[in-house]
Protein backbone atom coordinates (compact mmCIF):
# COMPACT_ATOMS: atom_id res chain seq x y z
CA UNK A 1 0.00 0.00 0.00
CA UNK A 2 1.16 3.58 -1.23
CA UNK A 3 1.57 6.14 1.60
CA UNK A 4 2.56 9.57 0.63
CA UNK A 5 5.53 11.06 2.49
CA UNK A 6 5.23 13.98 4.76
CA UNK A 7 6.16 16.24 2.54
CA UNK A 8 9.56 14.93 0.78
CA UNK A 9 10.07 16.29 -3.38
CA UNK A 10 9.91 13.80 -5.21
CA UNK A 11 13.31 11.84 -6.22
CA UNK A 12 15.04 13.09 -3.00
CA UNK A 13 16.46 10.42 -0.74
CA UNK A 14 14.26 9.13 1.84
CA UNK A 15 16.32 10.13 4.44
CA UNK A 16 16.48 13.62 3.55
CA UNK A 17 14.55 16.19 5.48
CA UNK A 18 11.28 17.38 4.51
CA UNK A 19 10.33 20.74 4.15
CA UNK A 20 8.72 23.30 6.40
CA UNK A 21 6.21 25.53 5.86
CA UNK A 22 6.90 29.07 5.42
CA UNK A 23 7.14 31.04 8.46
CA UNK A 24 7.65 28.34 10.63
CA UNK A 25 10.55 26.74 12.19
CA UNK A 26 11.55 23.03 12.00
CA UNK A 27 11.18 21.36 15.57
CA UNK A 28 13.27 18.31 15.00
CA UNK A 29 15.48 16.88 12.46
CA UNK A 30 14.16 14.26 10.06
CA UNK A 31 15.72 10.86 11.09
CA UNK A 32 17.65 8.70 8.57
CA UNK A 33 16.98 5.53 7.70
CA UNK A 34 13.62 4.83 9.29
CA UNK A 35 12.45 1.65 9.71
CA UNK A 36 9.61 0.42 7.95
CA UNK A 37 6.31 0.93 9.76
CA UNK A 38 4.09 -2.18 10.39
CA UNK A 39 1.40 -2.68 7.78
CA UNK A 40 3.35 -1.27 5.10
CA UNK A 41 3.69 2.41 5.89
CA UNK A 42 6.43 3.60 3.70
CA UNK A 43 9.68 4.49 5.29
CA UNK A 44 10.61 8.29 5.60
CA UNK A 45 7.48 9.19 7.47
CA UNK A 46 7.80 11.94 10.24
CA UNK A 47 7.73 10.48 13.54
CA UNK A 48 4.80 12.63 15.99
CA UNK A 49 4.97 13.35 19.72
CA UNK A 50 2.30 11.60 21.63
CA UNK A 51 0.49 15.25 22.06
CA UNK A 52 0.69 15.66 17.87
CA UNK A 53 -0.89 11.95 17.34
CA UNK A 54 -3.83 13.16 19.67
CA UNK A 55 -4.23 16.19 18.30
CA UNK A 56 -4.30 14.38 14.50
CA UNK A 57 -6.89 12.03 15.53
CA UNK A 58 -9.28 14.64 17.24
CA UNK A 59 -8.63 16.55 13.94
CA UNK A 60 -9.63 12.98 12.12
CA UNK A 61 -12.92 12.50 14.11
CA UNK A 62 -14.33 15.76 13.80
CA UNK A 63 -13.93 15.38 10.12
CA UNK A 64 -15.43 12.27 10.00
CA UNK A 65 -18.44 13.88 12.23
CA UNK A 66 -18.75 16.93 9.67
CA UNK A 67 -19.09 14.25 6.80
CA UNK A 68 -21.69 12.21 8.31
CA UNK A 69 -23.61 15.33 9.00
CA UNK A 70 -23.23 16.64 5.23
CA UNK A 71 -24.13 13.23 4.08
CA UNK A 72 -27.20 13.12 6.35
CA UNK A 73 -28.33 16.36 5.07
CA UNK A 74 -27.95 16.24 1.46
CA UNK A 75 -30.87 14.04 -0.87
CA UNK A 76 -29.87 10.63 -1.16
CA UNK A 77 -28.91 11.44 -5.07
CA UNK A 78 -26.92 13.57 -4.04
CA UNK A 79 -25.23 11.67 -1.74
CA UNK A 80 -24.67 8.89 -4.43
CA UNK A 81 -23.33 11.34 -6.46
CA UNK A 82 -21.31 12.49 -3.87
CA UNK A 83 -19.95 9.08 -2.43
CA UNK A 84 -19.23 8.12 -6.34
CA UNK A 85 -16.67 11.51 -6.82
CA UNK A 86 -14.64 10.70 -3.56
CA UNK A 87 -13.45 7.23 -4.66
CA UNK A 88 -11.08 9.28 -7.05
CA UNK A 89 -7.95 10.85 -5.98
CA UNK A 90 -8.13 9.52 -2.35
CA UNK A 91 -5.23 7.10 -0.80
CA UNK A 92 -6.40 3.63 -0.04
CA UNK A 93 -6.56 4.68 4.08
CA UNK A 94 -8.81 7.06 3.66
CA UNK A 95 -11.04 5.35 0.82
CA UNK A 96 -11.72 2.80 3.43
CA UNK A 97 -12.18 5.31 5.86
CA UNK A 98 -15.39 6.78 3.54
CA UNK A 99 -16.46 3.16 3.02
CA UNK A 100 -17.01 2.53 6.62
CA UNK A 101 -18.47 5.62 7.02
CA UNK A 102 -20.92 5.66 4.16
CA UNK A 103 -21.76 1.69 5.94
CA UNK A 104 -22.33 2.96 9.26
CA UNK A 105 -24.47 6.07 7.88
CA UNK A 106 -26.63 3.56 6.11
CA UNK A 107 -27.65 1.92 8.73
CA UNK A 108 -28.60 5.32 10.72
CA UNK A 109 -30.65 6.13 7.80
CA UNK A 110 -33.63 3.55 8.27
CA UNK A 111 -35.23 5.55 5.22
CA UNK A 112 -33.03 4.79 2.62
CA UNK A 113 -33.13 1.37 0.67
CA UNK A 114 -30.04 -0.65 -0.61
CA UNK A 115 -28.72 -0.63 -4.49
CA UNK A 116 -29.96 -3.36 -6.44
CA UNK A 117 -28.50 -3.71 -9.95
CA UNK A 118 -26.63 -0.05 -9.94
CA UNK A 119 -30.00 1.89 -9.54
CA UNK A 120 -29.34 4.68 -6.72
CA UNK A 121 -31.57 4.40 -2.96
CA UNK A 122 -34.48 5.43 -2.81
CA UNK A 123 -36.85 7.10 0.16
CA UNK A 124 -39.40 4.83 1.06
CA UNK A 125 -42.29 6.32 0.78
CA UNK A 126 -44.15 6.43 4.25
CA UNK A 127 -48.54 6.88 4.26
CA UNK A 128 -48.97 10.43 6.70
CA UNK A 129 -51.85 9.54 9.17
CA UNK A 130 -54.69 12.19 8.36
CA UNK A 131 -54.74 12.58 12.57
CA UNK A 132 -51.63 13.97 12.29
CA UNK A 133 -52.52 17.47 11.38
CA UNK A 134 -55.19 17.33 14.06
CA UNK A 135 -54.77 19.82 16.82
CA UNK A 136 -54.08 18.48 20.86
CA UNK A 137 -57.57 19.58 21.87
CA UNK A 138 -59.71 17.76 19.20
CA UNK A 139 -57.49 14.34 19.27
CA UNK A 140 -60.68 12.54 21.41
CA UNK A 141 -62.88 13.09 17.88
CA UNK A 142 -62.62 10.18 16.16
CA UNK A 143 -62.73 9.95 12.28
CA UNK A 144 -64.03 7.10 9.99
CA UNK A 145 -61.30 5.32 8.12
CA UNK A 146 -61.06 2.02 6.06
CA UNK A 147 -59.39 -0.73 7.64
CA UNK A 148 -58.03 -3.67 5.09
CA UNK A 149 -59.83 -6.77 5.23
CA UNK A 150 -56.78 -8.61 5.97
CA UNK A 151 -56.16 -6.91 8.87
CA UNK A 152 -59.44 -7.39 10.60
CA UNK A 153 -59.93 -9.79 13.13
CA UNK A 154 -60.42 -13.81 12.29
CA UNK A 155 -63.67 -13.76 13.54
CA UNK A 156 -65.72 -10.85 11.56
CA UNK A 157 -68.09 -11.91 9.62
CA UNK A 158 -67.87 -11.46 5.69
CA UNK A 159 -71.33 -9.74 5.27
CA UNK A 160 -70.08 -7.58 8.90
CA UNK A 161 -66.82 -6.61 6.41
CA UNK A 162 -68.85 -5.43 3.68
CA UNK A 163 -71.05 -3.31 6.37
CA UNK A 164 -67.83 -2.00 7.73
CA UNK A 165 -66.48 -1.16 4.35
CA UNK A 166 -69.59 0.77 3.11
CA UNK A 167 -69.63 2.88 6.28
CA UNK A 168 -65.96 3.85 6.03
CA UNK A 169 -66.73 4.80 2.70
CA UNK A 170 -69.81 6.61 3.31
CA UNK A 171 -72.12 4.39 0.83
CA UNK A 172 -73.99 3.85 4.19
CA UNK A 173 -74.63 7.53 5.76
CA UNK A 174 -77.86 8.06 7.34
CA UNK A 175 -78.34 6.75 11.36
CA UNK A 176 -80.83 4.65 10.41
CA UNK A 177 -79.55 3.07 6.88
CA UNK A 178 -76.36 1.99 8.84
CA UNK A 179 -78.49 0.26 12.14
CA UNK A 180 -80.66 -1.76 9.50
CA UNK A 181 -77.45 -2.85 7.45
CA UNK A 182 -75.73 -4.05 10.78
CA UNK A 183 -78.55 -6.11 11.97
CA UNK A 184 -79.61 -7.54 8.83
CA UNK A 185 -75.28 -8.21 9.15
CA UNK A 186 -75.45 -9.76 12.54
CA UNK A 187 -78.59 -11.93 11.21
CA UNK A 188 -76.28 -13.81 8.84
CA UNK A 189 -73.86 -14.22 11.90
CA UNK A 190 -76.50 -15.32 13.77
CA UNK A 191 -77.38 -18.21 11.36
CA UNK A 192 -73.50 -19.29 10.71
CA UNK A 193 -72.89 -19.53 14.16
CA UNK A 194 -72.44 -23.07 15.77
CA UNK A 195 -71.98 -23.44 20.03
CA UNK A 196 -68.66 -25.21 20.97
CA UNK A 197 -68.80 -28.51 22.57
CA UNK A 198 -69.00 -27.34 26.13
CA UNK A 199 -70.41 -24.00 26.04
CA UNK A 200 -73.67 -22.23 25.65
CA UNK A 201 -74.77 -19.83 23.05
CA UNK A 202 -76.28 -17.54 26.38
CA UNK A 203 -72.37 -17.43 28.09
CA UNK A 204 -70.37 -17.88 24.62
CA UNK A 205 -71.94 -15.72 21.50
CA UNK A 206 -71.78 -12.20 22.88
CA UNK A 207 -67.64 -12.48 24.20
CA UNK A 208 -66.32 -14.72 21.37
CA UNK A 209 -69.07 -13.83 18.46
CA UNK A 210 -70.97 -10.83 18.53
CA UNK A 211 -68.07 -8.23 20.51
CA UNK A 212 -65.61 -8.92 17.31
CA UNK A 213 -68.35 -7.89 14.85
CA UNK A 214 -68.87 -4.59 17.05
CA UNK A 215 -64.84 -3.67 17.51
CA UNK A 216 -64.55 -3.78 13.26
CA UNK A 217 -67.67 -1.30 12.83
CA UNK A 218 -66.64 1.19 15.50
CA UNK A 219 -62.70 1.20 14.26
CA UNK A 220 -64.53 1.44 10.70
CA UNK A 221 -66.88 4.43 11.71
CA UNK A 222 -67.94 5.37 15.40
CA UNK A 223 -71.00 3.66 16.03
CA UNK A 224 -74.44 6.15 15.68
CA UNK A 225 -76.76 6.33 18.93
CA UNK A 226 -79.03 3.78 17.22
CA UNK A 227 -76.45 1.19 16.39
CA UNK A 228 -75.82 1.67 19.58
CA UNK A 229 -78.94 1.37 21.47
CA UNK A 230 -80.05 -1.41 19.22
CA UNK A 231 -77.04 -3.42 20.41
CA UNK A 232 -77.89 -3.46 23.49
CA UNK A 233 -81.47 -4.20 23.07
CA UNK A 234 -79.43 -7.43 21.26
CA UNK A 235 -77.30 -8.68 24.56
CA UNK A 236 -79.98 -8.24 26.69
CA UNK A 237 -82.01 -10.59 24.88
CA UNK A 238 -79.39 -13.22 24.69
CA UNK A 239 -78.41 -12.69 28.14
CA UNK A 240 -82.13 -13.65 28.72
CA UNK A 241 -81.89 -17.59 27.49
CA UNK A 242 -81.61 -19.74 30.17
CA UNK A 243 -78.02 -22.06 29.88
CA UNK A 244 -79.97 -24.95 28.48
CA UNK A 245 -82.06 -23.26 25.94
CA UNK A 246 -81.47 -25.13 22.75
CA UNK A 247 -79.08 -23.54 20.15
CA UNK A 248 -81.61 -23.99 17.37
CA UNK A 249 -84.72 -22.66 19.94
CA UNK A 250 -82.18 -19.35 20.56
CA UNK A 251 -81.21 -18.88 17.54
CA UNK A 252 -85.02 -18.70 15.87
CA UNK A 253 -85.75 -16.26 18.87
CA UNK A 254 -82.89 -13.98 18.10
CA UNK A 255 -83.40 -13.97 14.26
CA UNK A 256 -87.67 -13.44 15.07
CA UNK A 257 -86.19 -10.48 17.38
CA UNK A 258 -84.00 -8.76 15.26
CA UNK A 259 -86.95 -9.18 12.19
CA UNK A 260 -89.61 -7.36 14.76
CA UNK A 261 -87.19 -4.55 15.94
CA UNK A 262 -86.57 -3.93 12.36
CA UNK A 263 -90.05 -3.78 11.35
CA UNK A 264 -91.50 -1.63 14.78
CA UNK A 265 -88.24 0.73 15.04
CA UNK A 266 -87.49 1.24 11.70
CA UNK A 267 -90.40 0.53 9.05
CA UNK A 268 -93.53 1.71 11.26
CA UNK A 269 -91.71 4.12 12.82
CA UNK A 270 -90.93 6.28 9.61
CA UNK A 271 -94.48 5.92 8.04
CA UNK A 272 -96.05 6.96 11.28
CA UNK A 273 -93.75 9.85 11.84
CA UNK A 274 -94.33 11.11 8.06
CA UNK A 275 -97.84 10.98 8.71
CA UNK A 276 -97.94 12.94 11.73
CA UNK A 277 -95.80 15.25 10.32
CA UNK A 278 -97.55 15.96 6.69
CA UNK A 279 -100.41 17.61 8.82
CA UNK A 280 -98.33 19.62 10.01
CA UNK A 281 -97.65 21.54 6.48
CA UNK A 282 -100.57 23.83 5.96
CA UNK A 283 -102.09 24.48 2.82
CA UNK A 284 -100.63 27.11 0.52
CA UNK A 285 -97.43 27.04 3.15
CA UNK A 286 -93.80 27.26 2.78
CA UNK A 287 -91.55 24.34 4.80
CA UNK A 288 -88.47 25.29 5.04
CA UNK A 289 -85.90 22.29 5.19
CA UNK A 290 -81.98 22.14 5.69
CA UNK A 291 -79.89 19.31 3.23
CA UNK A 292 -81.67 15.88 2.68
CA UNK A 293 -82.77 14.17 5.37
CA UNK A 294 -85.23 10.41 4.92
CA UNK A 295 -87.87 11.31 6.98
CA UNK A 296 -88.51 14.84 5.97
CA UNK A 297 -88.29 13.62 2.32
CA UNK A 298 -90.83 11.28 3.42
CA UNK A 299 -93.02 13.28 5.10
CA UNK A 300 -93.35 16.30 2.12
CA UNK A 301 -93.72 13.98 -0.57
CA UNK A 302 -96.90 12.25 1.73
CA UNK A 303 -97.98 15.53 2.37
CA UNK A 304 -97.78 15.72 -1.57
CA UNK A 305 -99.79 12.67 -1.93
CA UNK A 306 -102.67 13.99 0.23
CA UNK A 307 -103.21 16.87 -2.10
CA UNK A 308 -101.83 19.97 -0.30
CA UNK A 309 -100.79 22.48 -1.82
CA UNK A 310 -97.73 23.71 -1.07
CA UNK A 311 -93.68 25.00 -1.58
CA UNK A 312 -90.49 24.17 -0.19
CA UNK A 313 -87.45 26.02 0.79
CA UNK A 314 -84.38 23.55 0.59
CA UNK A 315 -81.27 25.14 2.05
CA UNK A 316 -78.20 23.25 1.21
CA UNK A 317 -75.20 21.89 2.66
CA UNK A 318 -72.54 23.21 0.90
CA UNK A 319 -70.15 20.43 1.75
CA UNK A 320 -72.64 17.20 1.43
CA UNK A 321 -75.09 18.88 -1.43
CA UNK A 322 -78.16 16.54 -0.40
CA UNK A 323 -80.60 19.14 -0.67
CA UNK A 324 -79.68 19.59 -4.68
CA UNK A 325 -80.84 15.41 -4.96
CA UNK A 326 -84.19 16.75 -2.42
CA UNK A 327 -84.61 19.59 -4.69
CA UNK A 328 -84.91 17.54 -8.07
CA UNK A 329 -87.11 14.61 -6.37
CA UNK A 330 -89.54 17.32 -5.49
CA UNK A 331 -89.73 19.19 -8.48
CA UNK A 332 -90.22 15.97 -10.21
CA UNK A 333 -93.22 15.12 -7.62
CA UNK A 334 -94.50 18.57 -8.72
CA UNK A 335 -93.73 20.91 -6.03
CA UNK A 336 -92.40 24.15 -6.16
CA UNK A 337 -89.18 24.48 -5.14
CA UNK A 338 -86.94 27.76 -3.72
CA UNK A 339 -83.03 26.14 -3.66
CA UNK A 340 -79.99 27.93 -2.08
CA UNK A 341 -76.78 26.40 -1.68
CA UNK A 342 -75.51 27.35 1.34
CA UNK A 343 -76.95 29.20 4.54
CA UNK A 344 -76.12 32.76 2.85
CA UNK A 345 -80.12 32.84 1.76
CA UNK A 346 -81.14 31.47 5.28
CA UNK A 347 -82.69 34.62 5.82
CA UNK A 348 -84.51 35.52 2.38
CA UNK A 349 -85.86 32.35 2.72
CA UNK A 350 -87.52 32.51 6.41
CA UNK A 351 -89.40 35.76 5.59
CA UNK A 352 -91.57 33.57 3.77
CA UNK A 353 -91.61 30.18 5.48
CA UNK A 354 -94.75 29.04 7.70
CA UNK A 355 -92.90 26.63 9.76
CA UNK A 356 -89.41 24.31 9.57
CA UNK A 357 -88.74 20.88 9.16
CA UNK A 358 -85.57 19.53 10.52
CA UNK A 359 -83.83 15.37 10.63
CA UNK A 360 -81.86 14.74 13.40
CA UNK A 361 -78.97 12.11 13.86
CA UNK A 362 -79.65 11.90 17.40
CA UNK A 363 -81.62 13.23 20.69
CA UNK A 364 -79.45 13.85 23.91
CA UNK A 365 -81.46 13.27 27.39
CA UNK A 366 -81.61 17.29 28.05
CA UNK A 367 -83.24 17.42 24.48
CA UNK A 368 -80.04 18.80 22.30
CA UNK A 369 -80.06 17.66 19.41
CA UNK A 370 -77.47 16.01 17.11
CA UNK A 371 -77.59 16.74 13.63
CA UNK A 372 -75.57 17.86 10.65
CA UNK A 373 -73.31 20.53 10.63
CA UNK A 374 -75.32 23.89 10.12
CA UNK A 375 -78.74 22.43 11.55
CA UNK A 376 -78.05 24.66 14.84
CA UNK A 377 -77.59 27.54 12.49
CA UNK A 378 -80.74 27.39 10.81
CA UNK A 379 -83.04 26.50 14.00
CA UNK A 380 -81.10 29.64 15.74
CA UNK A 381 -82.04 31.64 12.85
CA UNK A 382 -85.37 30.71 12.71
CA UNK A 383 -86.34 30.84 16.31
CA UNK A 384 -84.93 34.62 15.85
CA UNK A 385 -87.75 35.09 13.23
CA UNK A 386 -90.88 33.23 15.02
CA UNK A 387 -90.81 30.40 12.47
CA UNK A 388 -92.09 26.89 14.24
CA UNK A 389 -89.24 24.63 14.26
CA UNK A 390 -89.65 20.32 14.71
CA UNK A 391 -87.65 17.89 14.89
CA UNK A 392 -88.56 14.92 13.19
CA UNK A 393 -86.96 11.75 15.13
CA UNK A 394 -87.18 8.29 15.89
CA UNK A 395 -86.85 6.97 18.97
CA UNK A 396 -84.84 4.29 18.52
CA UNK A 397 -82.23 7.53 17.92
CA UNK A 398 -82.82 8.90 21.60
CA UNK A 399 -80.47 8.62 24.09
CA UNK A 400 -81.74 8.73 27.86
CA UNK A 401 -78.30 8.33 29.59
CA UNK A 402 -75.74 11.19 27.97
CA UNK A 403 -76.51 14.93 27.91
CA UNK A 404 -74.63 17.37 25.60
CA UNK A 405 -74.06 21.34 25.95
CA UNK A 406 -71.57 21.57 22.97
CA UNK A 407 -70.28 20.11 19.94
CA UNK A 408 -67.04 19.28 20.80
CA UNK A 409 -67.61 15.81 22.96
CA UNK A 410 -69.76 14.05 20.83
CA UNK A 411 -68.81 14.46 17.02
CA UNK A 412 -66.80 12.80 14.13
CA UNK A 413 -64.29 14.55 12.19
CA UNK A 414 -64.99 14.51 8.24
CA UNK A 415 -62.10 12.70 6.59
CA UNK A 416 -62.64 14.05 3.31
CA UNK A 417 -62.04 17.51 4.41
CA UNK A 418 -59.42 16.58 6.51
CA UNK A 419 -56.09 18.44 6.26
CA UNK A 420 -52.72 20.39 7.83
CA UNK A 421 -54.76 23.39 7.46
CA UNK A 422 -58.13 22.77 8.70
CA UNK A 423 -60.54 19.83 9.03
CA UNK A 424 -64.50 19.77 9.19
CA UNK A 425 -66.81 18.66 12.25
CA UNK A 426 -69.77 16.81 10.57
CA UNK A 427 -72.59 17.09 13.23
CA UNK A 428 -73.24 20.29 15.66
CA UNK A 429 -75.37 20.73 18.75
CA UNK A 430 -78.87 22.45 18.79
CA UNK A 431 -79.95 23.63 22.67
CA UNK A 432 -84.00 22.62 22.91
CA UNK A 433 -84.71 26.02 23.58
CA UNK A 434 -84.73 26.30 20.10
CA UNK A 435 -86.65 23.19 18.53
CA UNK A 436 -90.75 24.13 19.51
CA UNK A 437 -91.64 20.16 19.53
CA UNK A 438 -90.17 16.68 18.41
CA UNK A 439 -92.45 14.31 16.38
CA UNK A 440 -92.27 10.84 16.94
CA UNK A 441 -93.93 7.23 16.15
CA UNK A 442 -95.78 7.70 19.80
CA UNK A 443 -97.53 11.02 18.89
CA UNK A 444 -101.05 11.07 17.30
CA UNK A 445 -102.20 14.01 14.56
CA UNK A 446 -100.90 17.19 14.99
CA UNK A 447 -99.75 16.41 18.54
CA UNK A 448 -95.76 16.85 19.37
CA UNK A 449 -93.93 16.85 22.54
CA UNK A 450 -91.06 18.94 23.78
CA UNK A 451 -87.54 17.89 23.05
CA UNK A 452 -87.02 17.93 26.91
CA UNK A 453 -89.89 15.61 27.37
CA UNK A 454 -87.64 12.35 25.55
CA UNK A 455 -87.16 10.41 28.80
CA UNK A 456 -90.90 10.49 29.18
CA UNK A 457 -91.29 9.03 25.86
CA UNK A 458 -89.27 6.33 26.87
CA UNK A 459 -91.14 5.38 30.05
CA UNK A 460 -93.86 5.49 28.07
CA UNK A 461 -92.57 3.46 25.73
CA UNK A 462 -91.52 0.63 27.89
CA UNK A 463 -95.01 0.99 30.17
CA UNK A 464 -97.86 1.81 28.14
CA UNK A 465 -100.14 1.98 31.27
CA UNK A 466 -98.11 5.45 31.70
CA UNK A 467 -100.32 8.52 30.97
Amino acid sequence: MAIETTGAPAGAPAGAPAPQEKGKQQAKPAVANTPATTGGDAAGEQKLTPAQLKAKAKAEKAARRAKAKEVKEVPPAAAVADAKGGKSGKGGKQEGSQSAGSQQQGKSMPGRRPSVNGRRPSVAIIKEDPRSSIPECFSHVPMAKRIQTSQAHKDVHPAVLAVGQQMATFALKDSIARLEATLLAFKKVIESYETPKGNSLSRHFVPHVLNPQIEYLTECRPMSFSMGNAIRFLKSQVNKFDIDTPEDEAKESLLEFIDIFINERITLAEVVISKNAAELIDEDGVVLTYGRHRLVEKTILRAKANGKSFAVSVIDDPYDQGGKELAKTLQQAGIRVFYSPNLGGLRAHLERASNVLLGTEAIFANGSLHAPAGTADVAMAASAANVKVVALCETINFDRERVSVDSLTYNEIDPERCSAESFRLMFDNTHSKYIAGVITEFESGTDFAPAQAILTLLRKREDPTIA
